[in-house]
């Protein structure tokens, strides 16, 4: 039997999961746990890039490590931890960070967006953490790494650390592929169709989260942005009509119904019945997933047993990796 090849992905605990993050990469992580060794985490030390609470910040952490398990990854089939809790993940960085170039870095797209938003606080790990992002990737010696759009940079920088790296010391790294899914919605706001649903701003009223109640769920989808068609027809059209293709979206991915039988569904129906249908398919599919992270999030020690298992995991793979590049690079063994 082949042996498995390696995945690795995680989301900052920097905001609530929403059902951006859910029907994005979340939806589509259980799948790959059947054919790949897939090692998930929530990303705490790059939160810190940015302010955080530190209440709110380890809330957040575990909540988002009860909403993955409710979401269908099986700790028993996949490595779930919190990346603050492998140390590796901090020494390999700092090492990286001699092996990336500062023009290299000065040209992160999102380190140019971050600091605009966060004028009053760019520091160093703002500048620094795509080196930090490639020590996540590189430690367990990943074949892929699901990446979106908005992060294709950071796996090309990663590559290149790797020819870098390896040019000098030989064959340490593996070079990690980027994973683009085949299949994945790109959420949009319900109120701006031209931007991503976001999970760190709290005050976007465009967004709906996974645990949200759903009387909420419903206020925010009946709310949501269309267009000013006088026809008011629900049709696929992303260009000229943004917010009902999100909507339709959505909608299909709660109901796994084509973009052809939603047209037919609501012909002539108008906005006023689509928007309720698709914050009521919504709800539905997030009710069994609420029940469930409320559960895992109620029993404190299954939650702890998790993570610290997780990180014993992680930590054996990591540290293999992270020795090697310690005697490469010239340090005293511990």
């Amino acid at each position: 039997m082949d042996e498995k090849k390696t995945m690795l992905s995680g989301i900052k605990p920097s905001g609530d999961l929403t059902l951006g993050s859910y029907l994005g990469p979340l939806h589509h992580w259980p799948k790959m746990i059947e054919e790949y060794d897939c090692y998930y985490f929530m990303a705490d030390l790059h939160a810190i890039t940015v302010r955080q609470n530190p209440a709110d910040l380890r809330r957040r952490t575990l909540e988002q490590l009860a909403q993955y398990i409710a979401c269908g990854l099986d700790p028993e089939k996949c490595t779930l931890f919190i990346q603050s809790h492998v140390h590796q993940h901090a020494e390999l960085g700092w090492v990286l960070n001699c092996y990336a170039m500062f023009g290299e870095l000065s040209r992160m797209t999102q380190f140019k967006d971050k600091s605009a938003r966060n004028a009053d606080n760019i520091n160093g790990g703002l500048f620094t953490y795509p080196c930090l992002m490639a020590a996540d990737i590189l430690l367990y010696q990943p074949d892929f790494i699901p990446v979106g759009d908005d992060q294709r940079q950071h796996v090309e920088l990663a590559r290149n650390i790797v020819q870098r790296f390896n040019g000098v010391y030989g064959d340490v790294f593996k070079m990690p592929e980027p994973y683009i899914p085949k299949v994945g919605a790109r959420i949009m706001s319900l109120t701006n169709p031209a931007a991503k649903m976001s999970k760190s701003d709290n005050g976007d009223t465009g967004r709906v989260t996974l645990m949200d109640d759903p009387n909420v769920i419903m206020k925010q989808f009946k709310r949501a942005i269309t267009d000013s068609d006088t026809e008011r027809c629900v049709r696929y059209d992303p260009e000229n009509k943004p917010g009902v293709a999100n909507l339709m979206t959505i909608y299909s991915s709660a109901t796994g119904r084509s973009f052809a039988e939603i047209e037919r569904e609501f012909d002539g129906l108008g906005y006023g019945k689509f928007k309720p249908a698709v914050g009521e398919a919504v709800v539905e599919m997030l009710r069994p997933i609420q029940e469930e992270a409320r559960r895992i999030m109620a029993d404190k020690a299954y939650l702890e047993g998790v993570y610290r298992a997780g990180a014993e995991k992680a930590s054996r793979t990591a540290e293999k990796t992270l020795r090697k590049v310690y005697k490469k690079v010239g340090f005293v063994a511990r």
